[in-house]
């Protein structure tokens, strides 16, 4: 790109940032600011970048990019401030209304409607478009997340697909040697491993497994969570009643253990006592595999479709009330270069949501572990985008624990929820406008 191509795309989207602060935060924001994809190259900024990575490898990867990102930019400082999720939860929207927000922070997937109904964000269509980015640069059913009333708020960094995590040295106890890829192979071996008095697969009724397990199930067997306007839940429908009927059967058939606790399914395939674990990509960074001889795999197909939940995570500007602009154009370049720069990344247990990151040879070279959930992308289904919608999904956990503890039949426990779940939705029409 040459620098009059990269001087006129700054000038477009300089243009941008000024309207939409304009339009949003009402601010008197400082003119004369410009940058592209590339180059910010408006006075000398500080700006605050919010996210909740705080354990793992993030807390290294986080500013050792950021210190890459400043040594090469002599007019922007980053200023890194990470804090517990549930932190930036209760503390950023308040923040933004009274003009301290971050520059530029980093959500969940289904936080972001919620966010744009409160006018917290940035309505980023022509900042994105002037970066370069579309649709097709992101897996397919991410970008979309981040639309909101026709409007683009958000901008995707990272997807955590679910897989399939496998002690082969338990399988082998079976005979197995082949990992299972559909219903007919994967009851395959939980036959032969029940044979050998080996329960397979530890099936909970937390949102780390079980929820998502479900999710995966219930598109697998053609259904969905909610409508397509999110006006009322289906996950009652009668493919939500066969995925959670096939978590209900791991239990009844001897398959997994009845009351699995949290997190005991992870533990079980560590301890070898189990062979198959439906968890995140984020697993793939668990120190505690050391030496065992284990595999990740897509998961099963049981349905009649292939499909697997994955969250996401996404760049967004808040419309801080006086929002600086020259900030708001920094933070842009700040977002291009990280998505650009986030090969790296994936060394915390995540999956860059760039394409052309994800495409680089080196990256399943450096992390070979990777390229199962890579695979899985192509029919990956994201968070449902509504405003307040968590309040609901947690209803869905609540009815996957009392059908695995025989509370309910998966019929009734999936019916109480989704009439608790539609009286949410119907408030939040009224909290958040239709």
């Amino acid at each position: 790109m040459t620098r009059a191509i990269t001087r006129a795309l700054g000038v477009g989207i300089a243009a941008s940032v000024a309207l939409v602060l304009t339009a949003c935060a009402g601010g008197g924001a400082p003119q004369g600011s410009s940058v592209s994809g590339e180059d910010y190259d408006g006075p000398n900024v500080e700006i605050t970048f919010w996210h909740g990575w705080t354990g793992g490898a993030a807390p290294v990867i986080v500013p050792k990019l950021i210190d890459q990102f400043n040594a090469e930019h002599d007019n922007i400082t980053v200023k890194n401030v990470p804090q517990e999720w549930a932190d930036i939860s209760a503390k950023m929207p308040l923040a933004i209304k009274a003009g301290k927000g971050p520059d530029v922070a980093v959500l969940h997937g289904d936080d972001l409607a919620t966010y744009a109904a409160q006018r917290l964000l940035i309505p980023a269509d022509d900042i994105i478009d002037n970066l370069g980015y579309t649709a097709d640069d992101f897996p397919p059913g991410v970008y979309d997340k981040g639309n909101y009333q026709d409007a683009q708020y958000a901008v995707p960094w990272s997807v955590t697909p679910l897989g399939l995590f496998v002690n082969k040295e338990v399988l082998a106890k079976g005979g197995i040697t082949e990992i299972p890829t559909d219903q007919e192979s994967y009851l395959a071996a939980l036959d032969a491993l029940k044979a050998v008095d080996v329960k397979g697969e530890w099936v909970d009724g937390y949102v780390f497994t079980g929820t998502f397990e479900f999710q995966s199930l219930l598109w697998q067997f053609g259904g969905d969570l909610y409508n397509e306007d999110v006006t009322e839940a289906t996950f009652n429908s009668e493919a939500g009643v066969k995925a959670l009927t096939w978590m209900t059967g791991l239990v009844d058939k001897g398959y997994s253990p009845a009351n699995v606790a949290q997190d005991g399914n992870i533990k079980a395939l560590l301890a070898g006592d189990t062979a198959f674990n439906w968890n995140g990509v984020w697993q793939t960074t668990n120190t505690a595999f050391g030496d065992l001889d284990w595999a990740a795999a897509p998961v099963p197909q049981i349905g009649d479709e292939k499909a697997v939940w994955s969250s996401s995570t996404h760049w967004v500007f808040p419309s801080n009330k006086g929002q600086d602009e020259n900030k708001t154009a920094a933070a842009a370049t700040f977002v291009k270069w990280m998505n650009d720069n986030s090969l790296g990344w994936a060394e915390t247990g995540e999956l860059p949501a760039a394409n052309t990151v994800r495409e680089d040879p080196e990256l399943l070279s450096t992390y070979p572990n990777l390229e199962p959930f890579m695979e899985e992308l192509e029919y990956a289904h994201y968070e449902t985008a509504s405003p307040g919608i968590n309040e609901a999904n947690a209803l869905i956990t609540t009815a996957i624990n009392e059908a695995l503890t025989g509370k309910k039949s998966p019929q009734k426990a999936l019916d109480d929820a989704k009439a608790k779940a539609d009286a949410i939705i119907e408030q939040n029409k009224s909290k958040y406008g239709d």
